[in-house]
């Protein structure tokens, strides 16, 4: 499922939980929208051998971003200037929804995507649920 198709669930109080929530948050939105595409673009008629290869590659891929976002790699630099990438999650009013002040994270200052990799590859999203499903956390 794209994320788009997930209800969110509702955010910890402004502090320590929500951050780590929005931490959280943008993890299942890069496997559910980068992983589960490229899986889903995976022939569907390959050896288990080459399945495998192909599954590791996604997952070196998503790593390979994680290093960029915390910051590990994805810079140019010269005498005087430097190129990086910035990544946050910002959780913000719906639409519909009545206006509130937005809590925006960066996520190279965040806790570091690289360590939540490990956990949202085996579908763990944090104490707090991300999203809503059939009463379950996710």
């Amino acid at each position: 499922m794209a994320s788009y198709e997930f209800e969110l669930a509702p955010p910890p109080e402004p502090g320590r939980d929500r951050e780590l929530w929005l931490m959280h948050a943008a993890g299942l939105i890069l496997f559910e929208d980068v992983g589960k595409y490229a899986r889903g673009e995976i022939a569907p008629g390959l050896d288990p051998v080459a399945r495998e290869a192909a599954e590791k590659a996604i997952n070196d891929a998503l790593y390979g971003l994680m290093m960029v976002i915390d910051g590990v790699s994805g810079r140019l630099t010269n005498d005087e200037h430097q190129v990086t990438l910035g990544f946050s999650a910002k959780l913000e009013a719906a639409p519909h929804a009545s206006p509130s002040e937005p809590t925006v994270l960066d996520l190279f200052n965040s806790d570091g995507m690289c360590i939540g990799f490990h956990h949202w590859r085996e579908g763990d999203f944090g104490p707090d649920a991300v999203i809503r499903t059939s009463g379950d956390k996710v």
